[in-house]
């Protein structure tokens, strides 16, 4: 699983009927493999971006709309002292017990289901150039890759995951390494992959990479326009 909990393999139900309205980008890779920065880059170049993963974070955040159902199913040990989901307290529930795990997803993923589809609604109506949907766990969840235009995956040694994320969540080397166990392997996303990011450079040969990419996404969109 991704380092939220609440955040597994959300399923694109619903998403279908906005199909053909804008183009959909996948935007995945394992934890710390970089997918944030380069879909700020994108953003940055005029795209629409969707991450279920920030979505998962709101939700769970002081008066999301998820608290009081999980305060409910879990109790008010799970809750902090801001009122927002204990994430630390709620991954290490969710690893030891399997049943856990699926009552959360259970509260969840309906919620991040309900607002990425909105927010796409809300970029295809603004007319943005394509949608990149950013889902940590994009390849695990089994039914994202037929609504897909285009596939990216972020990909960088593993032992440079585990230090960006230990870094950035504080969490010890045996937490990431369990997160990692969790989600599928380098060489399964780049299998599916129609690009890959190697993100473990320089930020400007990054920048660099994802100006191509924003091209040949340009490129596909042109295509697919000339040819309707």
């Amino acid at each position: 699983m991704a380092t939220d909990p609440t955040n597994s393999t959300i399923e694109p139900s619903g998403l279908g009927i906005l199909k053909g309205h804008a183009l959909f980008i996948g935007l995945t890779g394992g934890i710390g493999s970089g997918k944030t920065a380069i879909s700020d880059q994108l953003f940055q170049l005029g795209a629409g971006i969707v991450d279920t993963d920030l979505i998962a974070h709101e939700i769970t955040a002081s008066n999301g709309t998820a608290i009081p159902f999980i305060q409910k199913q879990f109790g008010a040990e799970f809750i902090d002292s801001s009122g927002a989901l204990d994430r630390a307290r709620m991954r290490k529930l969710v690893f030891a017990d399997p049943n856990a795990r699926k009552a959360l997803e259970a509260i969840t993923h309906p919620l991040i289901r309900q607002e990425t589809i909105l927010q796409a609604k809300q970029l295809i109506e603004q007319k943005v150039p394509y949608l990149v949907f950013v889902v940590p766990l994009l390849i695990e969840s089994g039914k994202w890759l037929s609504l897909l235009d285009y596939l990216v995956v972020v990909d960088c040694p593993e032992e440079v995951q585990i230090a960006r994320v230990m870094h950035r969540s504080k969490l010890t080397q045996d937490d990431v390494k369990r997160i990692l166990e969790a989600q599928a392997s380098r060489q399964e996303r780049i299998a599916h992959a129609d690009r890959v990011i190697e993100n473990q450079g320089s930020l400007i040969s990054l920048q660099a990479e994802v100006l191509k990419l924003h091209q040949k996404i340009l490129e596909i969109q042109k295509d697919r326009t000339s040819s309707s």
